[in-house]
């Protein structure tokens, strides 16, 4: 009998593309179809510490309804400080956390309570920066 992996990502996604939507689907091949796969999501001021003033471009409602309608993601949450996101981690205790390959060599909050920590490769040419500013 194959138990459920329980995989972690966070992130704003405050515009999504095809990278996001790449990593959702990683997130599953790893995890095997028996997954429960949670996305922790910054809300909207966190965003707007993180990002400035002009974001996100979509409120932490509506990241989390788009979120939530992607067939890879089982579950969405929203954290406002980096506190509320170690302890939302540390609560569901994931298997497996996955990161983009960005933070190689960074420390990555609240990695210690997953049992495992997995890079992804970000997807060339896709970024929610790249994409603003091309607007």
């Amino acid at each position: 009998m194959q138990t459920t992996k329980k995989i972690w990502i966070n992130g704003c996604f405050d515009v999504l593309h095809r990278g996001h939507i790449e990593l959702f689907e990683y997130c599953k091949e790893v995890a095997g179809p028996d997954s429960n796969i949670r996305v922790g999501i910054d809300s909207d001021e966190r965003v707007k510490q993180l990002k400035g003033q002009s974001r996100p471009i979509n409120n932490q409602r509506d990241r989390k309804y788009f979120l939530e309608s992607i067939k890879f993601i089982d579950e969405v949450v929203v954290f406002n400080d980096e506190l509320e996101l170690i302890n939302s981690i540390k609560k569901y205790s994931p298997d497996i956390m996955i990161v983009g390959s960005d933070y190689t060599n960074k420390r990555v909050i609240g990695s210690e309570h997953a049992k495992k920590l997995v890079f992804f490769d970000k997807i060339k040419g896709y970024s929610s920066t790249g994409i603003l500013e091309k607007i």
